[in-house]
């Protein structure tokens, strides 16, 4: 299988899409200004205390109050308070972790109103971006996360990735970072270490430790609680960290500075792959149109999905969970091969499923609705292609096997707001109101600005980008519409086919892109 990154960089947000085998399996956007991210440390100022939820509610700059559980306090939450206490009290250096007694571990049954009260300074780590209604999700077990490697301040234990299969394997690397883990921590040994040798791993260590002093620093520093102490890396580097792989085939960016961070940022994590990092020149064509993902995300999106042969997926959306449809659509149906036609169906529906998952990032409770088979042996069958097909996405999920109503039940871990791209358009022409100026004029429109541009702003090179329907009626035929206009004029107009368009939709600029 053959990755791609496309990393589509514009003034407002920067888009990432992940392409396997040329078809769309993940999109992200951002902000370029965005607030929040998963993995962001802060300290936070206590709000309120909910004794009957056994939570708190943090105050941490957002203008919604985030949220911590008691049981996501962690076992050495005493340690990691009594810790933050001295350092915001005495606002000195801090003592170095190593030199730190561990407090007695925190009961599993005890009380939040024992633990925090209001006023505290509290150091807590997002989990999960604000949803909806929802303030972000906290947790005070503060974790660091590398290429291959999590550290873990205040804790003792190393675990390994249960995906490394050798238990030799496991074992070399739980002796490797013993050997060079400084104390009071722990660490978790991702799937990416496997095979690495200690220098790189010890490297990495020492990387995330400084990450973990830098941010004690700035508890100790002004201005108080609430702010941001360390920031999570980008999503772009993010997902370069968590996925890269052999099978990576190329990461294509249409801007120079993001180019060169990402560079720069997989020459630190993988120098091996740092000649897959190109920077995407072509002015003329968009970054997304260029490989397709313009049209994928189009016909992606949206309440109804077709899945191939006439079959479709019919997607709804509720606040306590999601649902979705399996239809064979225009299949024959005939009785004798109902039971194989139901199956080809379900199958490429379940292989779509997967990756309708990934793509809008769905997160909870998704019901599968399939099309009913007869023999128990399909059913199992469905059930492991499921599982399947489920196993490159990255995020936490379980699936259960079909019940007697043909129903599939996912969990999917969820953290942060589903992606929702609306494909719909409204028309550009009309507004929305259902009637346009006679379409046989538009040309004529073109016409006359193109004339005004010429011979009133004095302009002469004039880019018109359009719908490719209409880009490619301008240039058909023996002496096209655009060699018209270069007879009248003097000098061509150079047209370029924009797939984000709608039908009428059109845009002159001069080459400096100034519309």
């Amino acid at each position: 299988m053959n990755s791609e990154l496309i990393v589509n960089v514009e003034q407002s947000e920067i888009s990432i899409a992940l392409l396997e085998d040329k078809n769309l399996v993940e999109i992200s956007k951002e902000g370029r200004e965005t607030s929040f991210a998963v993995g962001d440390i802060y300290l936070g100022k206590v709000r309120k205390i909910m004794p009957g939820l056994n939570a708190a509610f943090i105050n941490i700059g957002y203008e919604k109050d985030a949220f911590v559980h008691y049981l996501d306090l962690g076992n050495h939450f005493p340690t990691l308070n009594h810790y933050i206490k001295q350092i915001t009290a005495e606002k000195r250096k801090a003592l170095p972790i190593q030199k730190v007694l561990f407090e007695k571990e925190l009961p599993k049954d005890g009380a939040i109103a024992d633990i925090l009260a209001n006023g505290q300074d509290i150091l807590v780590q997002i989990t999960k971006e604000p949803i909806s209604t929802k303030g972000p999700r906290l947790t005070a077990e503060i974790s660091i996360a590398g290429r291959n490697l999590i550290l873990i301040p205040f804790s003792n234990k190393i675990s390994v990735s249960h995906k490394i299969k050798s238990r030799a394997e496991q074992k070399r690397l739980q002796q490797l970072i013993r050997s060079v883990l400084p104390k009071n921590f722990g660490v978790i040994v991702r799937t990416a270490a496997e095979g690495k040798m200690v220098a790189e791993l010890d490297n990495e260590l020492k990387i995330l430790v400084k990450s973990w002093d830098d941010a004690i620093l700035k508890v100790s520093k002004e201005p108080p609680a609430p702010k941001r102490v360390a920031k999570e890396i980008g999503r772009t580097a993010s997902i370069l960290r968590d996925i890269i792989n052999p099978d990576f085939e190329a990461i294509y960016v249409n801007d120079r500075e993001t180019y060169e961070e990402i560079f720069s940022y997989v020459t630190m994590i993988s120098p091996e792959h740092e000649k897959i990092v190109r920077l995407y020149k072509n002015s003329e064509v968009p970054i997304f149109d260029n490989f397709n993902v313009t049209k994928q995300l189009k016909s992606s999106f949206g309440r109804v999905v077709s899945v191939q042969n006439g079959a479709y997926l019919v997607i709804e959306h509720t606040e306590a969970l999601h649902v979705i449809d399996v239809n064979s659509g225009t299949r024959k149906k005939q009785s004798d091969e109902q039971e194989a036609s139901a199956m080809e169906v379900n199958l490429a529906a379940a292989e779509m499923i997967a990756r309708q998952l990934r793509l809008r990032d769905m997160g909870g409770i998704i019901v599968v609705d399939f099309i009913d088979l007869q023999q128990q042996a399909n059913r199992q069958m469905l059930f492991e292609k499921m599982i399947e097909f489920m196993q490159p996405d990255r995020t936490t999920h379980k699936i259960l096997p079909l019940s007697k109503f043909g129903l599939i039940q996912i969990t999917r871990q969820r953290v942060r707001p589903e992606m929702r791209i609306t494909v719909t358009e409204e028309c550009p022409v009309c507004e929305g109101k259902g009637r346009i100026q006679p379409s046989l004029l538009f040309t004529d429109r073109l016409e006359k600005e193109l004339d005004y541009i010429v011979r009133q702003l004095k302009i002469k090179n004039i880019i018109l980008t359009v719908h490719p329907f209409i880009y490619a009626y301008i240039n058909q035929g023996f002496f096209p519409l655009k060699w018209k206009w270069k007879f009248r004029h003097g000098f061509g107009v150079k047209v370029l086919p924009m797939q984000s368009y709608t039908l009428l939709e059109y845009k002159f600029t001069d080459k400096d892109k100034n519309q």
